[in-house]
């Protein structure tokens, strides 16, 4: 016997039921989307390797330790399986001069690699959603993002994370709070790890989203990118929340909030959560208008957020969602092979109406007892039984049996009226 083949660690198969969550999530995004009028994107997994490096920063941990990167082997170009999607969007949207006709508002779902140590809510092929709004300038936008998200979170029924938000400002200011951030942290050089006194000099900003419990106080004490704001700034960040406010969303300014990536500036936030131990972040995003510059596009602003699925869905299964569980709304009891051709062309007349029908199907030993087969039925969820037994057939008709609401009961119907009984059999959900 060959030797089994297992999936690679942390990249994991997703199969039903469970594969029906991810299904509902993703409808009621699309939904969502919708409304707010985003449009979907899709990008492909691999890219240049130099779109991240440019795009996120080189002195990242995404860039430095994380990202999958390997040499085609037929031609030496340097890829990467994209570790985010925001690059990739910027790339597209530049490459195909997509913004020359006004700004653009996009939605994107799939796949990212990183290459982290597998835990709850964190893999090595992790999936996102995301929004990204190109071409827009002003804190409006950066809050109807957040509208948006909240949105999701209320329909999706979500009620146990908060919203934090800060200001980055802009390049200038944040030269000037960097220089201060650097003295501060080279006075307090023997607080620091070796992650710390690794970004000293190179990216001392990320020193602040440490998660080391010992240097909180010496991050706590540090110089706030908030004092270093500029009147343009700050009117931005009070544009943002102002709107906020006007809409009821709470939040908390988390002036240590500076995100992961260094293409972000002015607006950053964060959906947080405490209901999954270090994997708080559920949604997180802000501005980055100096990233088409960066990646070779014509300069236009722009904002967006991503949030992980894999912890939106454990943080509502740790809230105690109720999931949808599918189930066709009929099984069809076939207990001789010898009637398929009459069974398959009626259960076609169903799937054609939108009757969602589970066959059971034989093989080589035989249809299967009544019995075994009424057990099927009864597995599968379906709210009926459609029965074609040989006495049925040879009347012309199918016994309809309830398997759920009034269970037990029974009906015959003539299979060439099927138009007229078939709509019947449909579920609420299915008739959706």
């Amino acid at each position: 016997m060959a030797e089994k083949i297992s999936a690679v660690k942390g990249m994991n198969d997703i199969l039903p039921p469970e594969s029906a969550r991810w299904e509902w999530l993703e409808g009621i995004v699309r939904e969502q989307m919708a409304r707010h009028a985003y449009r979907n994107i899709r990008t492909p997994i691999l890219e240049h390797t130099a779109l991240f490096v440019r795009g996120i920063g080189e002195v990242t941990d995404i860039v430095e330790k994380e990202m999958y990167s390997f040499e085609d082997r037929l031609n030496g170009e340097q890829l990467t399986l994209r570790p985010e999607n925001t690059a990739s969007v910027v790339r597209a949207v530049t490459e195909h001069s997509y913004l020359y006709d006004g700004p653009k508002r996009l939605w994107y779902t799939g796949p990212m690699f990183r290459h982290e140590r597998p835990q709850r809510g964190r893999y090595r092929q992790f999936h996102q959603i995301g929004a990204e709004a190109l071409g827009f300038a002003g804190p409006d936008v950066d809050a109807e993002l957040i509208l948006l998200a909240a949105s999701l979170w209320k329909a999706l029924g979500l009620t146990d994370v908060r919203l934090e938000i800060n200001s980055l400002g802009q390049p200038a200011e944040r030269a000037a709070h960097r220089a201060q951030l650097i003295a501060h942290f080279e006075r307090h050089a023997d607080k620091l790890d070796e992650d710390g006194k690794r970004r000293l000099h190179s990216n001392p900003l990320r020193i602040l989203d440490t998660k080391n419990a010992a240097m909180k106080d010496v991050v706590e004490a540090a110089p706030k990118l908030l004092d270093f704001l500029g009147e343009a700034s700050l009117a931005h960040f009070d544009g943002l929340r102002a709107i906020l406010d006007a809409n009821g969303i709470a939040y908390t300014i988390n002036p240590r909030l500076v995100r992961g990536l260094d293409y972000y500036n002015l607006s950053v936030f964060e959906f947080v959560t405490d209901r999954l131990g270090a994997q708080g972040t559920v949604c997180a995003g802000g501005r980055y208008d100096d990233l088409i510059v960066q990646i070779g596009g014509k300069a236009a602003p722009a904002v967006g957020w991503a949030m992980g699925v894999e912890r939106v869905l454990a943080l509502l299964e740790e809230q105690g969602t109720a999931f949808p569980a599918p189930a066709p709304d009929a099984f069809a009891v076939v207990p001789d092979a010898s009637a398929m051709p009459v069974v398959l062309h009626t259960l076609t007349k169903l799937r054609d109406m939108g009757v969602q029908v589970q066959m059971h199907a034989g093989g080589p030993d035989g249809q299967g007892s009544f019995k075994s087969q009424f057990k099927r039925a009864d597995a599968s969820g379906a709210r009926h039984a459609l029965i074609f037994g040989a006495d049925e057939l040879a009347r012309g008709e199918v016994t309809v049996k309830s398997l759920r609401d009034g269970a037990g009961a029974q009906l015959a119907r003539p299979l060439a009226e099927v138009a007229a009984w078939g709509p019947s059999l449909q579920s609420a959900a299915s008739q959706d």
